[in-house]
């Protein structure tokens, strides 16, 4: 008889965990720090999803089309911010060379590899930047915020509106189509983003400008 069974499956400490958490973020580190032949950084899948996180890279050829879509927007020497979507960071930063900036907004320290280029960013503290991230310095932002939440939209954009000069590129579900219109002025664009792994909801792009998304 075992009136306690719970008792007999083993439980890590919460200090175990946290050395565990540890160690995985240091080899994901030094993964995405490789720089042997063949190996690029940068490219879609270096840094694994995290699903605990609401994370969903873009397949290829989406991630492809948003990056050149933003550098288009951009123009040249333009700024372009990439607000918790990374897989369209790794694709401009495959463009090495091209006339652009672009740094990257994440919650997810592991994206620190990229030095100076990541900042760290929690969408509950929307404004909570650095102060070298200027008011209206980035002539397009691209954002994914990560939950179809009308509270998780309506605190990027205040990111979103802070760091745009006015071109604003958003991907997110298409039950968020009124709430973006709302929060942001953007409309829906007929180009249909594809993902590495289905989602359930129907993912769309919004823009506020006349983009080549149509």
């Amino acid at each position: 008889k075992m009136d306690d069974d719970d008792d007999d499956i083993p439980q890590l400490s919460s200090h175990t965990l946290a050395a565990l958490q540890e160690f995985y973020l240091e080899q994901q580190q030094r993964e995405g720090m490789k720089t042997s032949q063949g190996f690029n950084q940068y490219s879609i899948g270096s840094i694994e999803e995290d699903w605990q996180l609401s994370q969903f890279w873009y397949s290829d050829e989406t991630a492809s089309c948003l990056a050149n879509e933003a550098v288009e927007a951009a123009g040249k020497g333009g700024r372009i911010a990439c607000i918790s979507a990374p897989s369209v960071y790794q694709k401009l930063k495959e463009q090495d060379g091209k006339d652009f900036s672009v740094c990257i907004l994440e919650y997810d320290r592991r994206f620190s590899v990229y030095g100076e280029e990541f900042i760290f960013y929690d969408y509950n503290h929307p404004l909570n930047l650095p102060e070298n991230l200027l008011p209206h310095s980035f002539d397009i932002v691209i954002a994914d915020p990560p939950y179809l939440s009308e509270e998780c939209l309506q605190k990027t954009a205040e990111t979103i509106k802070y760091l745009t000069r006015g071109k604003i590129l958003l991907c997110t579900g298409a039950v968020m189509e009124e709430q973006a219109a709302k929060h942001l002025g953007v409309k829906i664009c007929k180009f249909i983003p594809k993902h590495s792994r289905n989602l359930a909801n129907e993912f769309r792009c919004y823009v506020n400008y006349a983009s080549g998304l149509d």
